[in-house]
């Protein structure tokens, strides 16, 4: 696959991507402040809860998805259709069984569900309804919608994106509608429900448009798993990766519920509502470019490579950068003409939030190199990783509430995350000194706190809001975010050759579409 290709596959991805990421952004929150006001706090924090208890049950997946999303890479460089044809039916046969076995264990986690909520308002017959209706929409990936693995590793996410967002936005508005007029908590889960299995049939149906000769035969799955023994050789070590992943984004809810209260989930779900949601916005532009790392790792050009991931690098740490600093301003005040201003948390746990999100980003432009390579056999990281949020969580939490929960996973992601996983791919993949990496890390985080202290003194000095009303609001926050883009955007620009290169090739693929 050319240069010029993956690019224009990682533009339209993106492209599709920011629409999505617009209208579902503003419809969150918009659904969110209804559904607090109708349904409440505690009803809000319930179905979180619910969720992230089936995150456990999510975890029998082992990563197989992920090692065959990398087990295709090759044969989609080859076109060769017969040997996806065989992968895609031992996906089917191994997703089979996991749903079995969820389903198993989804009915025995079910028998705890009255000791887990035992001082709740609602009545266990909601919570078992709610419990199982999730249930069965996680089982619907498993059962049915496997396939679309295929359209991530083949760089066409963006066919996921536009049904499965579509979706959400008819379920949301429709769940909005319901809550307002009724304020039924049956009538909000049968539509979770309902769409997920909508959209499930929409999907395979566009999937077998998309690949006319795919024929995936789960009964076949069985007899060719002995012939691909690497899906069974990634699957046990990504795995435990796996396991560090889930108890990062899993387990805070449910620590939280433990040490604080099911209201504080919900005050700290607003917050990470924001924030998941520009991280998914940043998976999905850079998630179809993964695959073409993958792509690019299989023709074996070593230099092209190591490019590739600066340029990678620069990219993200522009547009996280100006995301922190609009985060870290804009996030209080909107919070509270959102929902009010005893919905704000402390700055503390701003500041905490922002640090994570900042370190996830280490992991971004490091892991779709490390999948491309297949470098997963570091398995005592993930544990070294999870052991130690789970010990600072535990005590932070016991004693502090809340921050020590966080502080659990700050920890964690900085010695794992922000240590270990670079100096692993440099020295394993890209076979070089991982003072490279730090050089260029530095480099950039440099460029990204000196404009924001100096943008920060700009606006300290410049405009100041109060009261706080929309109007203010909205012009505040063109200001923040104009003002520190235009600043990042030229010292970028001026010190960092790999950005300049990146936006010359946009430009050239803009020209050249036209």
């Amino acid at each position: 696959m050319s240069q010029e290709s993956r690019v224009r596959k990682s533009l339209l991805n993106a492209r599709v991507n920011l629409i999505f990421y617009f209208l579902t952004l503003a419809l969150s929150f918009f659904s969110r402040k209804i559904f607090l006001d109708t349904l409440g706090a505690d009803f809000v924090g319930l179905t979180g809860t619910l969720q992230n208890l089936l995150g456990f049950l999510n975890l029998a997946e082992l990563g197989i998805g992920s090692a065959i999303g990398y087990v295709l890479y090759k044969p989609l460089f080859d076109h060769d259709e017969t040997k996806i044809n065989e992968i895609i039916s031992v996906f089917g046969y191994l997703y089979r069984w996991i749903g079995k076995i969820i389903l198993i264990a989804g009915c025995i986690l079910a028998c705890f569900l009255p000791l887990i909520f035992p001082n709740t308002e609602f009545d266990l017959g909601l919570i078992f309804f709610a419990y199982f209706s999730f249930l069965t929409s996680s089982l619907i990936g498993y059962f049915a919608n496997y396939k679309q693995t295929l359209l991530g590793a083949d760089q066409k996410n963006y066919v996921v994106t536009a049904y499965f967002q579509t979706a959400t936005i008819i379920k949301t508005i429709i769940q909005m509608a319901l809550a307002y007029y009724t304020g039924n908590y049956y009538l909000w889960v049968i539509v979770e429900l309902s769409f997920g299995i909508i959209y499930s049939f929409i999907l395979n149906w566009k999937i077998n448009q998309v690949y006319p000769w795919l024929r995936s035969e789960v009964s076949q799955g069985r007899i060719l798993f002995k012939k691909y023994p690497e899906v069974m050789k990634y699957t046990k070590q990504l795995f435990v990766h796996r396991i560090s992943a889930f108890v990062q984004f899993q387990v805070s809810p449910f620590l939280i519920y433990i040490f604080v209260s099911l209201q504080t989930v919900a005050f700290y779900g607003n917050y990470t509502l924001f924030i998941d949601k520009i991280s998914i916005f940043l998976s999905n532009v850079f998630g179809s470019v993964s695959a073409g790392v993958g792509n690019l790792i299989a023709e074996g050009n070593i230099s092209k490579i190591i490019q590739i991931f600066w340029e990678l690098m620069a990219v993200r740490f522009f547009l996280v950068g100006i995301f922190i600093f609009g985060l870290y301003h804009l996030l209080p005040p909107f919070i509270q003409l959102w929902l009010g201003k005893e919905y704000i948390l402390p700055n503390s746990v701003l500041c905490l939030l922002i640090v994570n999100f900042f370190m996830g980003l280490c992991r971004g432009f490091v892991d779709p190199f490390l999948y491309g390579y297949g470098l997963f056999y570091d398995t005592w990281a993930p544990i070294t990783e999870s052991i130690i949020y789970i010990v600072v969580s535990l005590v932070g939490g016991y004693y502090c509430g809340l921050i020590g929960v966080i502080i659990g996973s700050t920890m964690s992601l900085f010695i794992i995350v922000c240590l270990w996983k670079p100096y692993f791919l440099f020295k394993k993949g890209f076979r070089k000194s991982a003072y490279l990496y730090w050089i260029g890390w530095g480099k950039y985080t440099f460029m990204f706190l000196g404009t924001t202290i100096l943008c920060t003194n700009l606006i300290d000095k410049v405009i100041y809001i109060q009261p706080i009303t929309w109007n203010n609001f909205i012009f505040y926050s063109l200001f923040v975010i104009i003002l520190f883009a235009v600043i990042y955007t030229l010292i970028m620009y001026l010190f960092s050759k790999s950005l300049r290169v990146v936006f010359k090739r946009l430009l050239f693929s803009y020209i050249f579409k036209r």
